[in-house]
C-alpha cells in the first residue's frame, strides 16, 4: 500500500481564534474547515473541541484542536525545543527574506537565515509554542545526488555508533557554503 499525501497534520493550540489569526496574518495561510464536536469521534469520549485545518499550500493541511477541557498543553521535557518543528517551503531566497522581515514586523522573533548548504532557513514559534521553520531549496542535482549515495550507509553507522557519520561532511566545507 503505498502513502499517497500526508492528508494533515494536528497539533494542539491555546486559541483557536487567535491561532486562525496569527496563521492568517504571519503566514498568509487561510482556514478552511473548521469542526466542532462535543465527542470525540474515535473514542466516544465527551471531550468538546475546535478542530481548524490551515491551508499549508500544494495540498498540505496543518491542522489545530484547541480542547478546553483538557490540562494545559506543554511540552516533552527531554526533547530539545529545537528538534519538534514545523517546516514549510517557501519559492525563493526573496521570499525568505521578506518572511523574516514580515515576521519581525510583526514582533515575531526569528533565528537565521541559517545554512544547510542544501537549504536556507529561518526559525520561530507561533503562539502555541510550536517552532515553525520557512526553507528555500539551494541544493544542486550533485548534492542531492551525493547526499542519496550514502543515506543507508549513514544509517547502518548511526544504528551501530550513535556518533555522526561523516559521509556527508562536505556539505560544511567553504566551497559548499551558499550565500545567505
Amino acid at each position: 500500500m503505498p502513502i499517497r499525501k500526508i492528508h494533515h497534520v494536528a497539533y494542539r493550540c491555546h486559541d483557536a481564534r487567535q491561532t486562525v489569526e496569527w496563521y492568517e496574518k504571519n503566514l498568509g495561510m487561510k482556514l478552511v474547515l473548521a469542526i466542532a464536536e462535543d465527542q470525540v469521534p474515535s473514542t466516544r469520549d465527551p471531550d468538546p473541541y475546535m478542530h481548524l485545518f490551515m491551508d499549508a499550500g500544494g495540498g498540505n493541511v496543518l491542522a489545530f484542536f484547541e480542547i478546553p477541557n483538557s490540562p494545559p498543553m506543554g511540552r516533552d521535557p527531554h526533547t530539545p525545543e529545537w528538534v519538534q518543528h514545523i517546516a514549510f517551503e517557501v519559492d525563493s531566497l526573496d521570499e525568505l527574506h521578506q518572511a523574516r522581515a514580515k515576521l519581525e514586523a510583526n514582533g515575531v522573533p526569528v533565528i537565521g537565515i541559517t545554512d544547510h548548504t542544501i537549504f536556507q532557513s529561518i526559525y520561530f514559534f507561533d503562539p502555541n509554542g510550536h517552532r515553525l521553520e520557512l526553507a528555500f531549496n539551494t541544493g544542486t542535482p550533485e548534492m542531492y545526488r551525493r547526499l542519496d549515495e550514502v543515506k543507508y550507509e549513514m544509517v547502518d553507522e548511526w544504528a551501530r555508533t550513535k556518533r555522526a557519520p561523516k559521509h556527508a561532511a562536505w556539505m560544511h566545507e567553504k566551497e559548499f557554503a551558499t550565500p545567505a
